[in-house]
């Protein structure tokens, strides 16, 4: 993969031309794939050919240098065109954000320069049990000289499409984050997820064992970090990435479905549904809905943007993107639910024909907004306004009770 690209950053026109016919090309085929759970291997490759994964890696390492801003209104763009796709790139590119920040120049460097070539992180994080909330039963030994992996993840989105993968371990009592590659002797990955939605991101099961690691290899804290960190706000934000162009996407097939529709009820009140002034308000609040999806997300998007554009991780201003990540997540989850669901009202019994797959729709959307439940957030949001109460970060949710000693 080449960028071409002389010292400074893409513009919206240039990323507009660029990508633009990539999405089209990736939505042909969606509907298709949902049918036969077909893994979008194809689609992987051309994003990477294209650039896409290097968006945010600054231009004098390869990148395309783009904002947070222009980077998340492309992953909407890519949520309509196949929404298991930005959902399996999560964990990129917010490492990517991490190696950006990274003070060591060395590692920054060697990996940034990597993802501009081409290579893609996939990340292997939550285990059942005692292991998800307390110490990670996934583990760095030592061997003589040599360091090993062994220990089995869940819900490792985005592996089965990753040239190198995140994985949270414990060494000796402490949370760190190994990167590996993804076909190194020892690891294993299946894709074994069976929720009803986004059954294409490969959010499966990832073994280890025992893998060799290099020593550089070893990063630090990083998914294991408590406190304020910007990453869940990062996080959380691809995922409404997600569901906003989860709602265009709806909108479009829905109102090309009845602009091809003759059949109407014989109580409707117009001869063709495209005419008929409640179908015609439907198409209205389908398309307002995809509006305020993007608008809240990109507005929360600019909020951590300015986080990120600190670099000192200012207290204040993460807590201010974290807040705005949690208030958009109550505001497109009840849009595009609401919009996924009303949608059905347009066309009776036949809207929910498998070939049409309209349905895909709402069930990924339930999926994608099935992550950290809403009613989690909107009682921390109210408990941080009423009582100044802390965030509820990932990792450190509240006061986490102490270890219980084995007797």
């Amino acid at each position: 993969m080449t960028i071409h690209l002389v010292n400074r950053a893409i513009n919206d026109e240039e990323l507009e031309g660029r990508f633009a016919p990539v999405f089209k090309k990736i939505a042909a085929g969606a509907v298709e794939r949902e049918r036969n759970r077909t893994l979008p291997l194809e689609e992987i490759k051309l994003l990477k050919e294209t650039g896409f994964g290097a968006l945010r890696v600054p231009v004098e390492l390869g990148g395309l240098g783009a904002s947070l801003r222009q980077t998340f209104d492309l992953l909407i763009a890519l949520a309509a065109a196949d929404s298991n796709l930005p959902q399996a790139l999560r964990a990129h590119f917010n490492l990517v954000e991490d190696l950006r920040l990274n003070k060591d120049e060395t590692v920054r460097s060697r990996w940034l320069r990597a993802i501009a070539d081409g290579a893609l992180i996939g990340v292997a994080v939550t285990e059942l049990g005692v292991g998800a909330v307390d110490r990670y039963r996934t583990a760095v030994t030592s061997e003589g000289a040599d360091l090993r992996l062994n220990g089995t993840k869940y819900y490792t989105t985005g592996t089965l499409y990753a040239d190198h993968l995140i994985v949270a371990a414990d060494q000796n009592g402490k949370r760190v984050s190994v990167l590996i590659d993804a076909n190194q002797s020892g690891v294993s990955v299946r894709d074994d997820w069976d929720g009803f939605g986004q059954r294409l991101t490969a959010s499966g099961t990832a073994e280890f064992r025992n893998v060799e690691i290099p020593g550089d290899r070893i990063l630090g804290p990083g998914y294991g970090t408590e406190g304020r960190v910007f990453g869940t706000a990062h996080v959380q934000l691809v995922l409404l990435a997600t569901l906003a162009g989860i709602a265009r996407r709806a909108g479009a097939d829905t109102a090309d479905w009845i602009r091809q529709r003759t059949r109407t009820f014989t109580h409707a009140t117009a001869d063709l549904p495209r005419n008929d002034p409640l179908v015609q308000q439907v198409i209205g609040r389908l398309s307002a809905a995809a509006f305020g999806a993007r608008a809240a997300v990109l507005a929360a998007v600019d909020e951590l943007a300015r986080t990120l554009d600190g670099r000192h991780q200012d207290p204040q201003q993460l807590d201010a993107s974290e807040l705005a990540a949690a208030q958009a997540q109550v505001v497109v989850i009840k849009l595009v639910l609401d919009a996924t669901t009303e949608l059905f009202e347009v066309g009776g019994a036949s809207l929910s024909s498998e070939r049409l797959a309209i349905d895909r729709h709402w069930r990924n959307a339930r999926t994608v907004a099935s992550h950290n439940p809403v009613n989690f957030k909107l009682r921390a949001i109210g408990a941080h306004e009423l009582n100044d109460e802390a965030l509820p970060y990932a990792w450190s949710a509240g006061v986490r009770p102490a270890r219980q000693q084995s007797s």
